[in-house]
């Protein structure tokens, strides 16, 4: 049962990448339409990246967490290289957690 789950969703992760560039030049989305994805692919990546840095199993994962994702965030948006990024992230909340912060 496990390995048929595991194909259907091989065969339709392979069919949505083949789609792309099969019908690139037969469909065309209006501006309003490629807004609306652009903008709608900003907002899902937001969540995840909220879900992930303020949540732990059910419960919220307490300050230090949010404090290194959002050092990652100023660092990227002043665009450090990607490895000064993680090590940052990792140097803040590390160093937040080893004073008491959680």
């Amino acid at each position: 049962m496990t390995l048929t789950a595991v194909l259907v969703l091989a065969a339709g992760t392979y069919a949505f990448r083949l789609a792309g560039p099969l019908l690139r030049d037969r469909v065309e989305l209006s501006a309003r339409v490629e807004l609306l994805m652009s903008t709608s692919a900003t907002v899902l990546l937001f969540a995840l990246v909220a879900t992930a840095s303020l949540t732990k199993g059910q419960g919220f994962a307490g300050l230090a967490l949010p404090i290194g994702v959002l050092v990652a965030g100023v660092a990227a948006w002043r665009k450090a290289p990607f490895v000064v990024v993680v090590v940052l992230a990792a140097v803040t909340t590390a160093g937040l957690r080893f004073v008491g912060v959680s």
